[in-house]
């Protein structure tokens, strides 16, 4: 078989491992280096130009910004975003892989590794760098999923009357349930889709910075402002302003964007121009913004200027009905973004997944699948697969059950749960498998 032309770099500060790969890579592949220290990783990166890195998670550096294997991989991706990177990694680093996938990483390989499949993989990830070049480069358009539950159908109908208006809407609940992703669904069905939507994280938003950020400023308003800079609202002109986190926004911001609002226009700081905008405005909050109001957190003007439309969006586990559906959806998101081979959802998976509170609602369940998803080896999830505690199943207590009594129609409700799965009815139980055995014996279950 003829030799990969991929270009392979290996940092990896164990000789052991790396004597072991100057015998393997050059097998399959037709230029390979490998060095034991990302301190040569720079100029080692100038020099070879490779296409693919297998880039060890530790090493004995002075980094002290985070694990070092996110560290370098930044850095790969920062200064060749076209190098694609495999982690090398121990069992006990699997979590930070996992969180090196959402970086930009192509994959894992855990050591000691699979000769075969660690050959497969680098393979893999030199054929994505020649295919990203045909790839078509498109803006995120997630779509809101609505499910075909009750507790979604009024918003829904709602939001068809109201997006192609210039309404303001103020959209209300916990984090994690999609308030973004309501706000993009707005947008969409909008007169003003073809124009720009620019998300701001209000909250997230230095109060020395506020002015400059929404409204901009021009060179020499303060020290390093080194040039003009447009604003959010000018950003936005003739397309939709989201503002998220309007609820942590100090009271005397408030009233500044509060006179953007009533005036449509803007004056860069520096500046005594004013320049017209024109937005429509959708605000979003997991705050109580009326009690916030009746305590003087909130300027009452500015809430009745922000929501002409108020939107709330149930929890998670409000609307249960959409758990699976949603689930599945991300199992395909996920199985195509990380190219597992992962088609669906067990039934004892299933159960649990119906069964969790969600107390980070969607976007809980969404990291969660994407982890798993990660990590599974099988084409369905299984419920020990997710790592996450199942629902207690709940059991009817009279007054006259001893404590002995109670225990035994858990157990019992756990069994008839789980189909028997001893490893489902412990860990639905909070107790050790050996404990379970020995009240299973003494209960004759």
């Amino acid at each position: 078989m003829a030799k990969s032309k991929a270009k392979i770099l290996v940092v990896d500060d164990n000789s052991g491992i790396r004597a072991a790969l100057k015998v393997l890579l050059p097998l399959h592949f037709s230029q390979v280096e490998l060095i034991p220290s990302p301190k040569e990783l720079v100029t080692k990166m100038a020099d070879f130009r490779p296409d693919v890195v297998l880039l060890d998670m530790n090493f004995h550096t002075d980094i002290n910004t985070g694990n070092e294997g996110l560290f370098w991989l930044s850095e790969i991706k920062k200064r060749s975003p076209e190098t694609e990177v495999l982690l090398f990694t121990a069992y006990a680093d699997i979590q930070l892989a996992v969180e090196g996938m959402k970086r930009g990483a192509f994959d894992f390989i855990v050591k000691p590794w699979d000769n075969d499949k660690l050959v497969e993989t680098l393979k893999a990830a030199y054929d994505r760098t020649g295919k990203k070049e045909k790839a078509a480069v498109a803006p995120s358009s997630m779509k809101m999923f609505w499910g075909k539950g009750p507790a979604m159908s009024g918003i829904r109908q709602t939001v068809e009357k109201i997006a192609s208006t210039d309404a303001t809407v103020l959209i209300t609940g916990e984090n994690g349930t999609g308030k973004d992703v309501l706000a993009g669904e707005i947008h969409r069905m909008s007169d003003r889709s073809l124009r720009p939507m620019v998300c701001v994280d209000a909250g997230a938003i230095t109060e020395t910075l506020f002015e400059s950020e929404l409204f901009g400023h021009v060179k020499g308003a303060f020290t390093d402002a080194h040039a003009d800079h447009v604003g959010k609202f000018e950003q936005a002109n003739g397309g939709t302003l989201f503002l998220d986190e309007i609820g942590n926004i100090p009271p005397h911001l408030q009233a500044k964007l509060l006179r953007a609002l009533q005036n449509r226009c803007i004056t860069r700081v520096g500046d005594d121009k004013s320049i017209p905008i024109d937005i429509r405005l959708i605000c979003a909050t997991n705050k109580d913004l009326k009690q916030m109001v009746a305590n003087g957190e909130f300027r009452q003007d500015l809430y009745y200027r922000i929501n002409t439309f108020e939107l709330h969006l149930p929890a998670l586990r409000e609307r249960t009905d959409e758990i699976l559906p949603l689930a599945e959806m991300f199992v395909n998101k996920f199985a195509e973004k990380y190219r597992r081979n992962v088609k669906g959802i067990s039934a004892d998976a299933a159960e649990v997944l119906k069964g969790h509170f969600w107390s980070g609602n969607i976007r809980e369940l969404s990291n969660c699948i994407e982890k798993t998803v990660i990590l599974s080896e099988n084409e369905l999830l299984t419920a020990a697969d997710l790592e996450i505690i199942p629902a207690r199943p709940s059991v009817e207590v009279s007054g006259t059950n001893t404590l002995e009594e109670t225990e035994e129609k858990a157990i019992r409700a756990a069994m008839a749960r789980f189909g028997g799965n001893l490893s489902m009815v412990a860990k639905s139980l909070e107790i050790s498998r050996p404990t379970l055995y020995a009240k299973l014996k003494k209960y004759g279950i």
